[in-house]
């Protein structure tokens, strides 16, 4: 352990944990404050602190909670990108003799950073928004199965993300990459706090995670509408189902490894070390035990919202909608027995090799069914070009590409060769781009009527769509022809001045998809200043096809003023072919919950518990983990007075029920 003299009661916290040598780290600093002082500022004159408490900050309502963690992850993908744009341009520029403009070490914070930031920070909250709003209206359910649950996971999450934020401007992050590989993240080779950052901010966000899995797989499992069995889910129900089981099996190994190597760090055990029988290789297994599947946690609720947009946009029932369901059970599964391929270089033999090769590339079986199932669904369809389809073919173009890239670094010779290069940087960002981050943005698109009551704006939308499409090729493929010729990835800096031109044209392509960044978010404000023209008086601009579009848009707090009954897996259709109305005469009371502090205050204690101990604080780390504690048992005896709105005190109106049956069109 590092020899140094804690104070007794800040640790290793000083003043020289204020990076103020660091003149990009000083502006930003002054950039962030100066904005947030705008924010409040603006929020202050137009008194929106008592709405944002009251109606988000202490919300239980499922829907306003998924929006909260997309805001999350667009809020992310900002810091993100940035940093992936910094890279971009110190490699654009960093040949021979110009050693770019990121000292090495600030190089290894921001590529670590942008990795960890992007997996869970931007793709976890956004998948885990659009399950979260999602799936309870695909099933006929007025909420989640635990409202305050939903509540505390979020905001774990996004303390989580404000932990690993903080470490921009106070201490460093962690120089290792972002999974960590020890003997680089241990105490000898990285005795400052940014490893201990990295491991505490995923603590708190991974509980966050793992308890929205638990909740949304009670909710699926327990809280479908009357008729709907397993195999009248809707196929984003499906592979969210899928999903929360991979999240449930695998977060707690990521917990397990992550506490071990804070106790290396920290008190000298020596899991993974050389000395007293502890192995380094142990790490590499357990942490891809939780990685490999994490990467189908993030592709297999957009392989959901494929299929519903498909056929939404074909309008033609989903081809072949038993084998998507087999294929999205087969790959969860498989992406569990998978995870070695991702050392085969690591020594671990010619047999273990081979059988990992060959079951990745099965793996590419049931993902290759699903491409075939989405066009023979298009195939003789009334195809509408609308943005959400767009997004779907580019999608399955880029995603296509980016399969055949992984069965290749899937053959063990082959890996051998390309696996330590910028080829493998291009295979990875081609499936996670292309599949997740396309996914997402063809989800906000289709969904955000549903939410809002009001359509996006067509024109900048496509602007944001050309400027990811162009710049995403633009961007990675010269990574596949620099990783072909052995150009090793991580690095900061280029001899060979031949190299420079393709580094460039990833840079263009960098600044491109910052472009669709910017255009996306112009769509969000001109859209708002247009909403009422933006708006359909008719109900939901789609000819959506599952149990969501039965209700109104926005849905109300309880989602169904009557809960609806289940017939056949293309519900919507089928409801309009019988001509089916629900009846008003069986209306029960509805039992709502009601908002409460406690996830908030809980999750912001064990974020200043987790600040505690990244710097040694051991006092405060101490007082953190009992206030923590104390919290959510003052809340659990509280649970029934504060939690429960009374049944009778909740009033449907008769113009809200005729509402709800006009939306539906029926």
């Amino acid at each position: 352990m590092e020899n140094q003299t804690l104070h007794p009661l800040l640790g290793r916290l000083s003043w020289d944990a204020i990076p103020y040598h660091e003149p990009i780290l000083v502006a930003t600093f002054a950039m962030v404050v100066l904005g947030g002082m705008a924010v409040l500022g603006a929020m202050t004159k137009y008194r929106l602190w008592g709405p944002l408490w009251r109606d988000w900050i202490t919300s239980i309502d499922h829907k306003k909670i998924g929006i909260m963690y997309m805001v999350l992850g667009l809020v992310m993908l900002l810091r993100g990108f940035a940093d992936a744009l910094m890279m971009r341009l110190q490699q654009a520029v960093a040949f021979g003799d110009s050693m770019g403009y990121l000292p090495p070490h600030h190089y290894d914070q921001i590529f670590t950073a942008h990795g960890v930031i992007m997996i869970f920070f931007v793709a976890m909250p956004f998948v885990t928004g659009l399950m979260n709003y999602v799936v309870p209206l695909q099933i006929g359910a007025r909420d989640v199965a635990f409202p305050f649950l939903n509540n505390f996971s979020f905001w774990m999450t996004a303390f989580g993300g404000g932990l690993t934020m903080v470490s921009l401007f106070v201490g460093e992050y962690a120089k290792t990459g972002w999974l960590a590989y020890p003997p680089l993240s241990g105490i000898l080779a990285s005795p400052d706090v940014g490893v201990d950052y990295y491991i505490w901010s995923l603590q708190v966000a991974g509980v966050g995670t793992l308890l929205s899995g638990v909740n949304l797989i009670a909710t699926i499992v327990k809280m479908r509408a009357p008729g709907m069995k397993l195999m009248k889910m809707p196929v984003f129900t499906w592979t969210s189902l899928c999903t929360n089981v991979l999240i449930v099996v695998t977060f707690p190994v990521l917990t397990a490894v992550l506490a071990m190597l804070s106790l290396d760090r920290t008190f000298g055990t020596h899991f993974f070390t050389s000395d007293f029988g502890g192995d380094s290789m142990l790490y590499v297994n357990l942490i891809w035990i939780w990685g490999h599947p994490e990467v189908y946690i993030l592709v297999l609720p957009v392989f959901g919202v494929f299929s519903e947009i498909v056929s939404t946009f074909s309008g033609k029932r989903l081809f072949g909608y038993t084998s998507m369901v087999y294929a999205t059970v087969v790959i969860t599964i498989l992406s569990y027995l998978v995870w070695l391929h991702h050392f085969f270089t690591m020594g671990s033999g010619a047999s273990v090799n081979s059988f990992f090769g060959i079951t990745t590339m099965i793996i590419s079986i049931p993902t290759g069914a699903k491409i075939f199932n989405w066009l023979f669904t298009m195939y003789r369809g009334r195809i509408r070009f609308e943005l959400p389809m767009m997004w779907t073919i580019a999608f399955m173009i880029t995603f296509v590409i980016g399969g055949m890239t992984g069965v290749l670094l899937a053959v063990p010779p082959a890996d051998f060769v390309l696996h330590n290069s910028l080829f493998l940087i291009a295979h990875f960002h081609n499936v996670i781009i292309g599949g997740v981050v396309f996914g997402v943005f063809a989800a906000i698109n289709y969904w955000f009527p549903k939410a809002f009551g009001y359509k996006l704006d067509v024109f900048w939308g496509k602007v944001s769509f050309w400027c990811w499409v162009v710049g995403f090729y633009l961007a990675f493929m010269p990574l596949y022809v620099l990783g072909l010729m052995g150009v090793t990835r991580r690095m900061s800096h280029f001899e060979d001045p031949s190299l420079q031109i393709w580094f460039q044209v990833a840079a263009v392509g960098a600044v491109l998809i910052a472009g669709g960044i910017g255009s996306m978010l112009v769509q969000f404000y001109v859209s708002y200043r247009r909403r009422d023209a933006l708006r359909d008086v008719t109900g939901d601009p789609w000819d959506g096809r599952t149990l969501e579009w039965s209700t109104s848009s926005p849905p109300p707090d309880y989602n169904f003023a009557f809960t609806p009954r289940v017939y056949d897996n293309d519900s919507w259709t089928d409801m309009k072919r019988r001509n089916y109305l629900r009846p008003v005469s069986d209306f029960v009371a509805i039992h709502m919950p009601k908002n409460t502090a406690a996830g908030f205050v809980i999750a912001g204690l064990s974020a200043a518990t987790g600040f505690a101990l990244v710097w040694q604080m051991w006092i405060f780390a101490v007082l953190g983990l009992v206030a923590t504690v104390g919290a959510a048992i003052i809340h659990t005896f509280n649970y029934k007075r504060d939690y429960y709105i009374p049944a009778e005190e909740v009033v449907v109106t008769e113009a809200e029920r005729t509402r709800t049956l006009e939306a539906a069109n029926v």
